[in-house]
């Protein structure tokens, strides 16, 4: 009798899975929890983490004659700033990628010329006029008060800005 009932059972328990099964499948999902809202870091602090760096570190690497370097940085230093427009391309009415196109592209250039030829002279002067623009651009911003320099000393206490010894 055993061997008869257990096809049936077993019939039965697929049938009822089955079921158990399309029943879960059929139930609503939980609603699901808001979204957690993204990080947009403000203009000041895309200046601040990643800018003021790139600024700085072109510097250093200029007054060690460091030309490698220094072109690795100016570069890091034009993303930089294609990153804070991309993420702010408007801070009040202004037009932050026009802006900063405007302000730094001849004093950028002026860098990288120097920075090719390899002339001290051009470069801190280029540089000095790179950094002026910066000072203009948060005039112009009513940021007056954030004053950029000519870097006097490294903040950077762990990276040695001479050039590599062959």
């Amino acid at each position: 009798m055993f061997r008869r009932a257990l096809p049936l059972v077993v019939v039965t328990a697929v049938i009822s899975l089955s079921v158990l099964g399309l029943g879960n499948a059929q139930t609503p999902a939980a609603p699901q929890a808001t979204a957690p809202q993204v990080y947009r870091p403000g203009l000041g602090d895309l200046m601040t983490m990643t800018v003021q760096p790139r600024h700085t570190k072109l510097g250093l690497a200029g007054q060690e004659k460091n030309w490698a370097y220094a072109a690795y940085e100016l570069h890091e230093l034009e993303e930089s700033f294609e990153r804070a427009a991309r993420v702010w391309p408007m801070y009040r009415k202004t037009n932050i990628a026009e802006t900063i196109l405007a302000t730094t592209k001849e004093p950028m250039e002026a860098v990288s010329q120097a920075i090719k030829s390899a002339d001290s002279a051009k470069f801190a002067e280029a540089y000095g006029r790179l950094t002026d623009t910066c000072n203009a651009c948060h005039q112009s911003a009513k940021r007056a008060l954030v004053v950029i320099q000519v870097p006097k000393a490294s903040p950077f206490p762990d990276q040695d800005f001479r050039p590599a010894k062959p």
